[in-house]
């Protein structure tokens, strides 16, 4: 009997998971910022057979190496459709990052410690809204996570995780070497073997192996794995000409990585970003932080090394991100899975505390209070916000859906507080999470996916011009070439947007009968007879022109 209730409690973990992450899975199209970009690249390499260079139009695509887009390929052409595949791979990746977690706190401690680590992870709000979208963040979390996973296993000496396991150490080099072809960042796992050799040093319960001569297996693995990708592409680079490649290899290899990481041109933040990131972000995880901190001192006097190498692999990634001008929230997700597997033993005792109920009931009832204030808001008045997105997105027919999801998701919400009260405020918290999600992915996407898709611009470009006219773009994001109804000219992205729209206008000279271009507003030039063109509104936070030949006379 203990045995079936052991295992109805890992079968409903594993069912809450799938259904949180993969509410939605089909019924949208890839959102910008980044998921048009990299659909884009990989429906290019299906289509050309070219999987080496990825392209962005008829530029190459050097900002990030192709692995993710990989793997979007190969799930479209297992199932055949773009709205699957472009999502797979994110969720792929998070079931396999909550698996890591789940098993290594078992295997460290107990089956309900593992569960109790995937629970604080998978409802961690930074986690779900990551593994929900198209970003290469899920797959690099997940090897770097799993690189965590092989060397953990390998190097603490603790119950029935007696070291040496050389597989695993192969794997957990591999794994960050995968990481690193994925986004650049993935070596940053190895950082765990810093804290490790100190404590193996200082008679910790922790063993590296350094002298056995299979330590080099590891670092040997690491570069085969990284070769994957790096010894195709530079030997192919290596036989052709053109400068194009060479400026390919200079920018994914140096620019891209050490340059970006060195002299940050964009995203800066001030040193403590990272900080508020977690205290946000990482809820509800963090609202155990105040409990935890004090236990895990208690936990590092008494030189457990469970509890030290997680935590101290945090601290180094903090300070590695933390050092570059440049931030972003996501560069801090990859800590999130240890942070949660150090968390995890000390949860059963922190959700009996009166106070930490309270809070969970708290966090619950401000989320969802706010969003059903702001859904009734929406659907009764006028209010500024609600005028802002629906304008930005031009989804005035929506307005009603819009504000009727968020009543919907706050009431659920609310709901859920009001019937765990403080006795059951943490399954409460988790059953309202849940439903946030699961709401999300089947409503939003569905309702908010042709203005954020581009989808609706697109079809609206088609119906406007025919279905025998050619179509150019001009200052155009990834999108709308995505989500166009017919093959489109581009004429360069890269480029400036006065280059770009010169080289559209001599395009549609050649054959000015059949030939458009859908410009974004900002680069329309002056000698365009604005009274010709056919304005389109706003998607995706900017404004759109169609402009037939008879609008651009004057341009000659």
């Amino acid at each position: 009997m203990l045995k079936t209730a052991r295992s109805r409690e890992t079968w409903l973990f594993w069912i809450v998971a799938v259904l949180v992450l993969g509410a939605g899975l089909g019924l949208r199209d890839p959102w910008p910022a980044d998921e048009p970009r990299f659909a884009l690249v990989a429906r290019q390499m299906v289509e050309s057979g070219d999987w080496l260079f990825p392209h962005r139009g008829n530029e190459l695509y050097s900002d990030k190496p192709p692995l993710f887009m990989w793997l979007q390929g190969l799930a479209y052409l297992l199932f055949g459709h773009w709205r699957i595949a472009f999502l797979l791979p994110s969720l792929l990746a998070a079931l396999g990052t909550l698996w890591c977690v789940v098993d290594l706190g078992r295997r460290l401690w107990t089956r309900r410690v593992g569960l109790y680590a995937g629970y604080a992870l998978l409802f961690a709000l930074q986690f779900t809204w990551q593994a929900k979208k198209a970003q290469i963040d899920p797959l690099v979390v997940f090897w770097i996570t799993l690189a965590n996973y092989g060397l953990l296993r390998h190097v603490l000496q603790v119950r029935r995780n007696r070291g040496p396991h050389w597989p695993l150490w192969m794997l957990g080099w591999a794994a960050a070497a995968l990481g690193t072809i994925s986004k650049g960042v993935g070596a940053i796992a190895l950082l765990v073997l810093v804290p490790a050799g100190i404590a193996s040093l200082r008679g910790w319960d922790v063993k590296v192996h350094a002298k056995d001569p299979k330590f080099w297996l590891g670092p040997l693995a690491f570069v085969l794995a990284a070769c994957v990708w790096l010894v195709p592409m530079l030997v192919a680079v290596s036989g052709n000409a053109a400068p194009e490649y060479r400026a390919y290899v200079d920018d994914i290899l140096l620019r891209q990585t050490a340059k970006r990481y060195g002299t940050s041109w964009d995203h800066h933040q001030p040193p403590w970003y990272f900080l508020e990131v977690m205290l946000t972000m990482w809820l509800p995880a963090a609202l155990a932080l105040p409990w935890a901190i004090p236990a895990w001192r208690r936990r590092l006097r008494r030189r457990d090394a469970r509890y030290l190498l997680p935590l101290a692999w945090w601290g180094l990634v903090l300070v590695f991100f933390t050092i570059p001008d440049g931030k972003r929230d996501m560069y801090i997700l990859p800590a999130l899975p240890m942070v949660c597997l150090a968390l995890a033993p000390l949860l059963p005792g922190i959700v009996r505390r009166p106070r930490a109920r309270a809070a969970a009931l708290a966090f619950t009832a401000l989320l969802f209070g706010g969003l059903l204030l702001a859904g009734a808001a929406a659907w009764f008045g006028d209010p500024g916000f609600e005028r802002r997105f629906l304008a930005e997105r031009g989804m005035d027919a929506d307005a009603r859906g819009v504000a009727a999801m968020l009543a919907a998701i706050g009431a659920w919400g609310v709901a859920c507080a009001l019937w765990g009260g403080v006795r059951r405020a943490v399954p409460a918290m988790l059953a309202a999470l849940a439903g946030l999600w699961v709401l999300f992915g089947l409503v939003a996407g569905p309702l908010l996916n042709d203005a954020s898709s581009a989808r609706g611009l697109m079809r609206e470009v088609g119906r406007r011009i025919g279905p025998d006219a050619e179509l150019g773009l001009v200052a155009w994001k990834e999108q709308n070439l995505l989500m166009a109804d017919r093959p489109a000219a581009t004429f360069g992205f890269k480029v400036g947007f006065g280059e770009q729209m010169r080289r559209g206008l001599a395009w549609q000279r050649q054959a000015p009968a059949r030939r458009w271009l859908l410009v974004q507003d900002v680069a329309l030039a002056a000698c365009i007879d604005p009274r010709k063109t056919l304005h389109l509104g706003s998607a995706n936070r900017r404004g759109w022109t169609l402009v037939p030949s008879d609008a651009a006379a004057g341009c000659r």
